[in-house]
């Protein structure tokens, strides 16, 4: 009896063990569980360079144009200092009384000024400046006749500006303006003038012709409007039209159109100088596309038109009457594949923009085939360039902003100064040391 007691103690005090082993596993086990799903989901979140990433569109977008996030930008520009004149009003804020000044497609030369004065690269000390920014807008006088800038007196405003500063201040005359820096954002750049023949005779003016001109105007042959130092900039599209456009549409939603356009298309081009606008391209397109399915042909914009490049795989691009075109810029920030029709177009900000990657390029004789052209790119690559399309940084580097963010515009103008440095005098002066 005592034997039997004494064994069924010891069936309960093993019993009593593995209980107590088997809850403290459990405990280890759940615990361990937990913990290692926090560490799992909770890991940094990296994204490789050439995925997409999963969450919205609009969400990445709206981050990355912060319109009063400010970067320090000097570090990364080696040291590059920028002195801003302080002009009369009649050169600049004067014009923005019309509210289209700082919003049309030739807005950067406001757009640039603003963000230098906000930029860390800006020294008040003119002493110590590589580079002199003179800021006289000239895309703000607009005509009553058919509400484009008109720019005739282009030349003479600025050619007074230079009077003013080089009769007040030594920096000028010191090296004959070849450190100073201005702004031309029209169809010609630096020969300011809307039609290409007279630009051509017209010239960049002599005033201008050893200094630094940002221009909208590029191309990769011998032109005389691009016979001055000169930066390709982007043309101005306002980010807060790209954020209101993204936070108010389905960017995830189907892009339905297959090849889209609105703008100036005329069935029959006028003969302007012995030109023709668009070289007949845009009439082209309309004649051999205008009831073809797969295009998305309009003549005539609207306030909400960013809505349909967002719903389009392949956005139009043709030029002008110059090459270039805000079209390139809006397709690309809002998703849609460009399409250049512009030959020999120098295309803004190379280093930072994988024009070749991200676009299609039709040359102007091959028009007629732009169909086929575009087919065959949606069978094949598409999906590959659509990807690169969507990577923030090259969205930043065409958008201007108030305040100057690192990688954005303004960002990639200071970048390509650093590499003509040896237009520096102060920068010469103090090597020479």
């Amino acid at each position: 009896m005592k034997l039997l007691n004494h064994n069924n103690g010891g069936n309960r005090n093993r019993g009593l063990f593995c209980y107590r082993y088997f809850k403290w596993v459990l405990w280890f086990s759940l615990s361990f569980y937990f913990f290692a799903s926090f560490l799992f989901n909770h890991k940094p979140n990296t994204i490789s360079k050439t995925t997409v990433p999963q969450y919205s569109k609009a969400s990445r977008a709206l981050i990355e144009y912060p319109e009063t996030q400010h970067h320090r930008v000097s570090d990364s520009l080696n040291g590059l200092k920028i002195y801003v004149y302080d002009l009369p009003s009649k050169y600049n804020s004067d014009w923005l009384s019309n509210e289209r000044c700082s919003n049309h497609l030739f807005a950067s030369e406001v757009a640039i000024h603003k963000a230098l004065l906000n930029s860390d690269a800006r020294t008040f000390d003119p002493y110590e400046a590589d580079f002199f920014f003179v800021p006289v807008y000239v895309s703000c006088n607009f005509s009553t006749v058919n509400g484009f800038p008109a720019i005739g007196h282009a030349r003479s405003l600025i050619s007074s500006a230079i009077k003013l500063i080089s009769s007040e201040f030594t920096f000028w005359n010191r090296s004959s303006g070849s450190d100073h820096i201005f702004v031309a954002s029209h169809d010609f750049g630096s020969c300011f003038h809307t039609l290409e023949d007279v630009a051509m005779a017209d010239g960049v003016p002599e005033f201008l012709r050893k200094s630094i001109i940002l221009q909208t105007f590029g191309v990769k042959y011998d032109h005389p409007c691009q016979k001055a130092e000169h930066i390709v900039i982007p043309p101005y599209i306002s980010p807060e039209s790209v954020r209101k456009t993204l936070a108010t549409s389905d960017v995830n939603g189907r892009r339905d159109i297959f090849a889209f356009f609105r703008g100036k298309m005329e069935v029959h081009p006028k003969n302007v100088s012995g030109r023709f606008y668009s070289k007949k391209v845009r009439t082209v397109i309309l004649k051999k596309y205008g009831n073809d399915r797969r295009f998305y042909l309009r003549r005539h914009r609207f306030i909400g038109y960013q809505s349909e490049i967002l719903r389009s795989t392949f956005c139009l691009c043709p030029l002008g009457w110059a090459p270039w075109s805000p079209r390139l810029v809006e397709s690309v920030v809002l998703g849609c594949v460009p399409v250049i029709i512009a030959d020999g177009i120098d295309l803004p900000f190379s280093s930072a923009v994988p024009w070749s990657e991200i676009s299609v390029t039709v040359r102007e004789k091959d028009v007629g085939k732009l169909g086929t052209i575009l087919e065959n790119v949606a069978a094949t690559n598409l999906s590959t360039i659509q990807q690169k399309l969507w990577d923030p940084r090259i969205s930043r580097a065409l958008l201007f902003h108030d305040r100057t963010v690192e990688g954005d515009a303004t960002w990639q103008v200071l970048h390509a100064l650093t590499e003509k440095l040896s237009r520096s005098h102060h920068r010469s002066r103090v090597l020479s040391e």
